[in-house]
């Protein structure tokens, strides 16, 4: 077998699943001022130290999070397990910063692998490559970390050791692949100048990850970061290259396909505000009806949709964040048909909302009220019964009289053969499942 039909088949899962939760929690928490605020605000080692001695989550429930991910119709979750700070939420042998060394005394990794996979939940980890705390990643010339305007930090760069970090990070890796049990997928970040691919040592990093979790999926950052997605893009992917590519902040306008029209797997991330970690003064949140029809619109573009949450210093989940989440499982609760196991139909984008398609059923996912009937171009006299997803109600099939000029079109009518009932305003999108004839 190959390497894109190897690919193929390890993310069978994750392109049926379509919907995740990304976690971003640690140190960072504290200051509350984004995931990057060590390195953006240039904090020095002994400042950042503080927020060490103080992290105690005393209100963390990963059955909890668990708990509010399975209501929003979430299928897997990713924890940040290391972030570029260097703090670890895992018991790692290799380092002294990490949460068991806190006040807490908690492994935190464990603790969120047991309750997600309680709950049903396949587990992801995120881990760093990049890590500030370390004593041997490179400061001088490096253009993220926050020592790298500190003469005295620069001056000891001849004393640092990068082969020594790598061994660290690798030792990692393979303790979070190693004491959690099945890990269903590892999300790396991320790639840049100086520090890519090979830089990394990823080829036996890469081999030593599928010898120990065979049916793991990475994504591509060991050799790429969000402004690019590496060779994942190509039809000869290396071995870096993982098995999804993922566009951060961005849907892909098309979806993804290499030169010779291969469908790529890849997953969109996002962020409910403007902030990966938490960060209570930023109120510029989306609405549970932009990430509805965001999810529809990467599925019927053959990706999936990660979305992020930002608990606080204490372990809580921002209630806004938890109510958002619980209007997108109140709509996925009746609609998830069109969402898992579904991908990119056969038929164009229509005027009023998107497809998407599992086998000889199209979801007609409407996101604009229509005036008089609804037009599906291109499927006259091919559909064999239409239903609305929510509550089973049958869709007139009928052309109306002022339609004779468009034979190509079927035209989908409620109750009423020339009036639409639906209002956009109680339901982001509403869900049609047409069951096409055979051929």
């Amino acid at each position: 077998m190959g390497i894109m039909e190897e690919r193929e088949q390890r993310t069978k899962w994750f392109m049926h699943d379509r919907f995740g939760m990304f976690i971003h929690w640690g140190l960072y928490s504290i200051p509350a001022r984004g995931e990057w605020v060590r390195g953006d605000e240039q904090l020095s080692d002994e400042h950042y130290m503080e927020y060490f001695k103080e992290w105690n989550p005393v209100d963390c429930d990963m059955k909890e999070w668990a708990r509010v991910a399975k209501e929003a119709g979430m299928k897997y979750a990713v924890l940040t397990t290391k972030h570029h700070e260097g703090f670890c939420l895992f018991d790692s042998q290799y380092t002294d910063f990490k949460s068991t060394n806190t006040e807490c005394r908690r492994d935190l990794v464990k603790e969120y692998v047991e309750a997600f996979r309680e709950a049903g939940l396949k587990v992801g980890f995120y881990y760093s490559l990049l890590d500030w705390q370390h004593p041997d990643y490179t400061v001088r010339g490096d253009m993220y970390h926050p020592n790298k305007n500190r003469p005295e930090c620069c001056e000891k760069e001849d004393q640092r050791d990068f082969n020594r970090y790598l061994e660290y990070m690798h030792n990692q890796v393979r303790e979070l692949l190693t004491n959690y049990g099945k890990i269903d997928l590892l999300w790396f970040d991320f790639s840049y100048e100086g520090h890519i691919g090979s830089d990394w040592k990823g080829e036996e990093l890469m081999k030593m990850v599928r010898k120990l979790q065979p049916d793991i999926i990475v994504n591509g950052r060991l050799e790429a970061n969000g402004e690019s997605y590496g060779s994942v893009m190509t039809d000869e992917p290396n071995i870096f290259s993982g098995d999804f590519a993922c566009p951060e902040m961005i849907i892909p306008p098309y979806g993804l396909r290499t030169p010779s029209g291969r469908a790529i797997p890849w997953e969109a991330c996002f962020t409910l505000n403007n902030n990966w970690g938490y960060a209570p003064f930023d109120l510029h949140y989306k609405t549970s009806s932009q990430i509805i029809k965001k999810l529809v619109e990467c599925t019927s573009k053959n990706g999936n949709m990660i979305v992020n949450i930002s608990p606080d210093a204490k372990g809580n989940i921002p209630q806004i964040q938890k109510n958002i989440l619980a209007d997108v499982g109140a709509w996925m609760k009746k609609n998830s048909k069109c969402i898992y196991g579904c991908g990119m139909s056969d038929l164009p984008k229509p005027e009023w909302g998107r497809y998407t398609q599992n086998g000889n059923r199209v979801y007609a996912c409407i996101t604009e009220e229509s005036i008089g009937a609804i037009a599906l171009p291109g499927l006259r006299d091919k559909i064999k019964k239409a239903r609305r997803v929510s509550d089973g109600f049958e869709m007139r099939m009928l052309t109306p009289w002022v339609a004779k000029e468009f034979p190509d079109c079927e035209f989908m009518n409620y109750s009423v053969p020339d009036c639409f009932s639906f209002s956009i305003d109680k339901t982001p999108v509403e869900v049609i499942e047409l069951e096409l004839k055979e051929d």
